[in-house]
């Protein structure tokens, strides 16, 4: 047998869905197979140091209401230098540690799936997993993801941007109409949305939303379901994938939308896979998906999620190039009911970015 692959896990992160970035990363490391990779385990704290961790996936999973956290007492404090992850101790000194053949960066959010760890990475010559600089930035950025679908003639909602400083203006009310959303522009999982219905209630939810970031989107409210597509970059450079689709329905009563307590803390939601959809509605959601991540220039993977019309009409609603990767999350469980198990999409995922590389292609 050959060397093993030697994978680095990076996750945790300075974002807001640091616990969620755990949460995916115990998945991973689970599912990495020790007789083909030598896993390193990396979590960053909240705070940006990077910590080499045990890597026990139990230590990483979400008990009852208590989230994981990644601290400095987490285990021995670490850099990134080219290839090479270094221990820094402050009473011997930094040493080497090991060279790192691949990133798998289970990152979600700011500083992680936002093209800033892939810059990182970039710039060290470490082939990663996932989307490159500018796909990760134009994806996590919902303005920008909704400019370029447009450019390639994808339907999207009715949305209004506002910048630091500025109000929704009387026009845009007219033309959004109510309930709408309101959510922080460059955010995942959930964080600081609001669902507004009535005007009187659009300040605070701009605040909650800000919080997060100052750049918000306000969003027409559209009556559909909520249907969700797995996309993987082809193998051996072909065209992109799609799995099975998936619906996300909210069945508990405390929800009125899907947002982060529905999505990892509670048992309000049931998920259909496959989504059942006239064929023509479910080749239609596929198209756009795979079109999508062609647009935003993604690579490796991305999870697209879409609002389907009574009438059959399909509509983006965003892109998440590092998507939800528990065994229970959307993204695997659509490519495990399309023939793909879990622990094989790991592996791809990693063959992939390394036959990719980094640079331009």
């Amino acid at each position: 047998m050959g060397e093993k692959i030697r994978v680095a896990v990076v996750f945790g992160g300075r974002s807001s869905e640091h616990a969620i970035s755990c949460v995916s990363a115990g998945s991973i490391l689970g599912a990495l197979d020790p007789d083909e990779f030598e896993v390193i385990p990396v979590g960053i704290t909240r705070e940006g140091r990077w910590v080499l961790t045990s890597g026990d996936p139990s230590q990483l999973a979400i008990e009852g209401q208590k989230l994981p956290e990644i601290t400095a007492a987490s285990g021995e404090l670490v850099a990134l230098n080219q290839r090479e992850l270094i221990v820094l101790d402050p009473a011997h000194g930094s040493s080497a540690l090991a060279s790192v053949d691949v990133v798998f960066p289970a990152l979600h959010g700011a500083y992680g799936e936002d093209g800033t760890i892939q810059g990182l990475l970039e710039m060290s010559g470490i082939p990663y997993v996932g989307a490159n600089v500018f796909a990760s930035a134009a994806a996590m950025d919902k303005e920008f993801t909704k400019k370029l679908a447009a450019a390639e003639g994808i339907p999207t909602g009715a949305y209004v941007v506002l910048r630091a400083g500025q109000e929704l203006g009387e026009a845009d009310r007219q033309r959004l109409g109510l309930p709408v959303f309101v959510k922080p522009s460059r955010a995942g999982s959930s964080h600081g949305i609001s669902k507004v219905h009535d005007w009187s209630e659009l300040d605070a939810a701009v605040a909650t939303a800000r919080a997060i970031d100052p750049k918000v989107l306000v969003e027409a409210a559209i009556v559909g379901r909520e249907v969700e597509c797995g996309v993987l970059e082809g193998e051996a450079g072909g065209a992109p994938e799609a799995s099975l689709l998936a619906e996300v329905r909210v069945v508990g009563g405390e929800h009125e939308f899907y947002d982060f307590e529905a999505k990892y803390l509670g048992e309000d939601c049931q998920y259909d896979i496959p989504a059942d959809l006239p064929p023509h509605v479910t080749a239609r959601v596929q198209e756009l998906a795979t079109r999508t991540f062609t647009a935003v220039d993604c690579a490796g993977l991305a999870r697209v999620d879409f609002f389907v019309t009574p009438d059959n009409e399909v509509l983006l609603n965003e892109i998440n190039t590092m998507p939800g990767f528990t065994p229970l999350s959307m993204f695997p469980r659509m490519w495990a009911a399309s023939g793909l198990d879990y622990s094989k999409l790991v592996s791809r995922l990693v063959r992939t970015a390394l036959r990719r590389g980094t640079g331009l292609h």
